[in-house]
């Protein structure tokens, strides 16, 4: 084992940085140092040696080459175990480096500002740090390598505490963490010097070779059930898990939370109304529109009072007082909303398990790329951003729908999008009056549809209904229009279509094509 007598550091994070280099100067270890780090611990009292005095060269090309030496790399690369090696060094005057402290120039937050030009960017590629952090990590069984500032005091630590060594496990561990590092690092610039229409000509949005660049967000308790460990990662570089979200109350967002949430903000934020979204095991249990996010809880909480029970919420407006007041007699897991007032705060607040979640409205898909695992891969698609006009759609039938029914077509049309398939929606133009999600055929769904609105006691005659996908016969069509539905949207295009449209006229509906499906599995 071979103690820390020597090392070298160079970061562009600070953190912490002036603290280590007292500390590491307090057990006499000799510290070299170039450009802005050096400044920076001299500034802070500590001693520090010029990197080039020991290589005998200034630093050119305005930086970019300092430590690209061998008396720096042959220091950090030596194996303490092999006599050659010490022998070579002692030769070649070349002193061992045994603590390499690194962090390299901040590539991605450059690149994330407005306005940076393509120098700009390319001068925060770091060449001779990702050199220095590989070198060590190659070497961790003689050389220590930090890259993280959180990892400096127990760092020092076992150094204080084994008159140098640092042991074998935490050393690995440590190299791990800087060969991730670089390996990010690295995917970032190849991302950035590709582009974002890399690979359209020959691949389209799927290029050959995907490399994903996440981090940990959290760890929930358990994945989906208590057996089941889960993480929870966002996308580097991007905007945040559900756009960004802070938790204001509440016990720890579990696996399954997270899930419900994002499926409620999407659906939320695609309404234009006062909405209020309440959701279940990822499909939607009740959505309503209103005045206000009162009279929109009210009608989103009719649909099926009793599966809202321990239910995910989200809201399109910042949550009022009125509507906390409104909710307080309904166990809710999370509420989701752009914003919280300072008193419907302190409502919420009586709550303590209550989890408060804010975060911006769903802004759409932007381009990335929708991954699901299977044994042994993934599945790749591409976000379904297709657009919900409804001056596409097309009127199948002899009838044409109400402005009052197109109204609730609409509405119908949007939580269909967010419901698993097979899925059908029944509402008027204010509310969800059934939701029957997830079947096996379409005919249930539309009979669990009609049973879940008959529960509720909500009116069923004048209503609407959306299909995510086309009637394959006209069984569904009829326990609809039985149960007083008179206008259906549906995407079309089953072979079958021309006898769902003969049964719809039989029945006096109206039905509209849209020529989209929304499956959602």
């Amino acid at each position: 084992m071979f103690p820390v007598r020597r090392a070298l550091l160079s970061v562009s994070d600070k953190r912490g940085l002036a603290e280590l280099g007292r500390n590491l100067a307090r057990l006499n270890i000799e510290i070299l140092s170039t450009g802005g780090t050096q400044r920076y611990l001299e500034d802070n009292g500590v001693p520090v040696i010029p990197v080039s005095k020991v290589t005998g060269s200034p630093e050119i090309l305005d930086g970019r080459v300092k430590t690209l030496h061998p008396k720096i790399h042959g220091g950090i690369l030596a194996d303490r175990s092999r006599s050659n090696h010490l022998k070579e060094l002692k030769e070649q005057g070349i002193a061992p480096i045994d603590l390499v402290v690194v962090n390299l120039y901040p590539f991605q937050r450059t690149i994330e500002r407005d306005g940076i030009t393509e120098n700009e960017a390319i001068d925060m590629i770091d060449i001779g740090g990702p050199c220095m952090l590989r070198a060590a990590a190659k070497n961790q069984g003689s050389v220590t390598v930090v890259v993280d500032p959180d990892d400096y005091g127990r760092v020092f630590e076992a150094i204080k505490k084994t008159e140098g060594v640092v042991d074998e496990g935490l050393r690995r561990e440590l190299a791990v963490k800087a060969f991730r590092h670089t390996q990010e690092y690295d995917g970032a610039i190849a991302a950035w010097l590709a582009g974002p229409d890399a690979g359209a000509e020959d691949a389209g949005p799927f290029p050959e070779r995907m490399s994903l660049d996440v981090a940990r967000r959290l760890e929930p308790r358990y994945g989906e059930n208590p057996h089941q460990q889960a993480a929870v990662y966002r996308t580097v570089g991007g905007s945040g898990v559900l756009g960004g979200f802070f938790q204001h109350q509440g016990k720890e967002l579990s696996y399954n939370n997270m899930l419900d949430a994002d499926a409620a903000r999407k659906m939320a934020s695609q309404l234009e109304q006062p909405a209020v979204v309440i959701v279940k095991h990822n499909n939607p249990c009740g959505i309503g529109v209103g005045k206000d996010l009162v009279e929109a809880y009210q009608r989103a909480l009719a649909t099926d009072p009793v599966s809202a029970f321990g239910s995910i919420i989200a809201l399109n407006r910042p949550a009022s007082t009125e509507l906390a007041q409104a909710m307080r007699d309904l166990f809710v897991e999370v509420v989701v909303a752009p914003g919280f007032d300072a008193e419907a705060m302190v409502v919420y607040g009586l709550k303590k398990n209550l989890r408060i979640v804010e975060c911006p409205l769903y802004l759409g898909d932007r381009g990335e790329m929708e991954l699901r695992s299977i044994d042994g891969g993934f599945l790749a698609q591409t976000a379904d951003s297709a657009t919900d006009d409804p001056a596409s759609w097309q009127v199948a039938t002899d009838r044409q729908p109400t402005d009052e029914e197109l109204d609730a077509l609409e509405l119908a049309w949007k939580v269909c999008r967010y419901t698993k398939s097979n899925a059908i929606v029944v509402a008027n133009s204010a509310q969800t009056v059934g939701v029957g999600a997830g079947q096996m055929s379409r005919v249930d769904s539309c009979r669990i549809a009609i049973d879940k609105a008959r529960q509720a006691d909500l009116e069923l005659e004048g209503t609407v209904a959306a299909s995510d996908a086309f009637f394959p016969f006209r069984d569904g069509l009829d326990v609809l229009a039985e149960a007083g539905v008179k206008a259906v949207i549906q995407p079309g295009g089953s072979k079958r279509d021309d006898e769902v449209i003969a049964a719809a006229n039989e029945q006096g509906m109206a039905m509209v094509m849209t020529g989209t499906r929304h499956f959602r599995h």
